[in-house]
């Protein structure tokens, strides 16, 4: 929905893939809105991270607008009680749906027009308890202080960046939550 908005308003698309099971949603989604480009982008890897903010960079030059709307914890730490989370679990929810907002602001900084937006997706369970969401709740708690830090950095080159909360929408991610129908 993000992407359509965006193309519809003029903005130049291009998506990130994990791995080859998303690549192949990914591009049916970045034909259908006119992207110009889709790139492989591991957010757990630094030298991925880099490499995505070299590849935009010889593509595009510049940036505007970085969406950051990645997030995964493992199926097992969404159900059940939050005291179970192991403690891998908690390192790969930490990594994935939090610090590689701050990877990918540092790798795309210099990209990063004056103006520039970045935006990152957060939800209602990173203040209140939401049965089953566990550690993504501490791990987009996380994501949103990690806004307020950027903020203060990014701020000073006049580089704004928000995290936005939609609500609960089915998606991929939200299915691997116990229980998401009756959040929903």
């Amino acid at each position: 929905g993000i992407s359509k908005a965006f193309k519809e308003n003029g903005a130049s698309l291009a998506f990130r893939y994990p791995n080859e099971a998303i690549q192949k949603r990914v591009e049916p989604i970045s034909e259908e809105l006119g992207g110009d480009f889709t790139f492989p982008c591991d957010v757990t890897s630094d030298e991925q991270i880099a490499a995505a903010a070299a590849l935009v960079q010889e593509k595009w030059g510049t940036v505007d607008i970085l969406v950051h709307s990645v997030a995964f914890a493992q199926r097992e730490d969404l159900q059940g009680r939050f005291i179970d989370t192991s403690r891998k679990g908690f390192g790969v929810a930490m990594d994935v749906s939090a610090y590689s907002l701050v990877g990918l602001c540092r790798a795309f900084e210099p990209l990063l027009q004056p103006e520039a937006s970045v935006m990152t997706m957060t939800y209602y369970g990173s203040e209140k308890v939401v049965h089953n969401y566990n550690i993504m709740g501490v791990a987009k708690a996380a994501l949103e202080a990690s806004v307020r830090y950027l903020a203060v950095d990014l701020g000073k080159k006049s580089i704004r960046i928000n995290a936005i909360s939609a609500g609960p929408i089915k998606t991929l991610a939200s299915s691997g939550i116990s229980g998401f129908k009756d959040i929903f």
